[in-house]
């Protein structure tokens, strides 16, 4: 499975079966989790067979089962933090959906265990990610049409259009990717804008988070823009 598949086929689930991760799976996604902690400077842990942080009444509010397996995003205080876990943290959701496995990101539903993760001075824990073998494949969810959130900064009769004739098919497909983002309570909170290129660079593209009384909108944009890069094509843009 691409990682343009895992886009189409990852749906959030919050039931799993009492199944350990097999242990070449464990390999893969440590490797992977140590790789992205280096890039995005964070502190993901992935926890397993821990039962603890998913039994609590939060999570039987959420509607959680049998969650025994999980990642703890975490890093150090900053302004970009939020971002940063939603962009590198979704490499990993969607990574685990090529491996057979099933992901949900949880911005509340949890309780903190003491002792099953390591915090260094100055870290803070924004999610966890379930993570297992789902009882479902889960469901799609309703999203956005793509001019609701994307525009052109090319103007045309005084007015900007959104992804269309008038933008490359890469502006669209990244757009229509990120539609297929989880975000907090389906928000959807996130808008891009093409911008031409010109004087011997390249394109670009302008990513915003939009106000919402819910939160969480820039973790859920750094998920969007990873979404976004998949769709597009890292080497077709650079973001503003």
């Amino acid at each position: 499975m691409t990682l343009e598949e895992a886009i189409k086929a990852r749906h959030s689930v919050r039931a799993y079966k009492a199944q350990p991760l097999a242990e070449d799976i464990v390999k893969v996604l440590e490797k992977e989790i140590e790789e992205q902690n280096r890039q995005g400077h964070l502190h993901i842990q992935l926890i397993k067979n821990e039962p603890k942080a998913f039994q609590g009444k939060l999570a039987k509010y959420g509607k959680f089962s049998n969650v025994t397996n999980y990642l703890v995003m975490a890093g150090q205080k900053a302004e970009d933090l939020d971002e940063r876990i939603g962009y590198y943290g979704e490499h990993l959701v969607l990574l685990a959906q090529t491996l057979g496995l099933n992901t949900c990101w949880v911005g509340l539903s949890y309780s903190k265990i003491p002792g099953t993760y390591v915090l260094e001075e100055g870290e803070v824990i924004k999610a966890y990610i379930a993570i297992g073998y789902g009882e479902t494949q889960g469901v799609g969810h309703k999203i956005k049409a793509v001019g609701k959130v994307s525009r052109s900064a090319v103007r045309t009769l005084g007015s900007s259009k959104n992804a269309s004739d008038i933008t490359p098919s890469w502006f669209r497909k990244g757009v229509e990717a990120a539609l297929l983002a989880p975000t907090a309570v389906n928000q959807q909170k996130f808008f891009f804008e093409y911008v031409p290129a010109k004087d011997n660079k390249s394109a670009q593209v302008i990513a915003k988070r939009t106000f919402s009384l819910i939160g969480y909108t820039q973790l859920d944009l750094g998920i969007a823009k990873y979404h976004f890069e998949v769709g597009a094509g890292k080497d077709n843009f650079e973001w503003v």
